[in-house]
């Protein structure tokens, strides 16, 4: 599956999206970036990434990880989201999902799941 090229005005489009994500994150979001940003688990991470046609939460791009927080909207969405998993998957991206709930009640499973899977670069 290969990635179509984007043209210029959806280029735009998802690049501005993305920076309004970055601005706003969901508490889930917060939480997790606050655990992950610069180099606290030794590794990289962006947040509000453009991949392909796809804004991803948060990447690890030297280990090709994409990070998703799940909320609730997501429970209705399994078969979208498996689309997008493929498509990242086409790009050579590993995807990890968490559940939001997760992130903020249980803080440390989330990151013990994030180092497992970057364990596995």
């Amino acid at each position: 599956m290969q990635s179509r090229p984007r043209s210029s005005a959806r280029s735009a489009v998802l690049e501005q999206r993305a920076h309004a994500l970055r601005s706003a994150p969901t508490d889930s979001e917060a939480r997790l970036w606050a655990a992950l940003r610069g180099g606290r688990l030794g590794v990289a991470f962006r947040r509000q990434v453009v991949l392909g046609e796809c804004i991803v939460d948060f990447l690890a791009p030297a280990q090709r990880l994409v990070v998703e927080v799940d909320g609730g909207y997501h429970d209705c969405r399994a078969k979208a989201d498996a689309r997008r998993d493929a498509r990242l998957a086409a790009l050579g991206y590993r995807v990890l999902r968490l559940d939001s709930g997760v992130v903020l009640r249980g803080l440390p499973s989330a990151i013990a799941q994030v180092r497992q899977a970057l364990a596995l670069w």
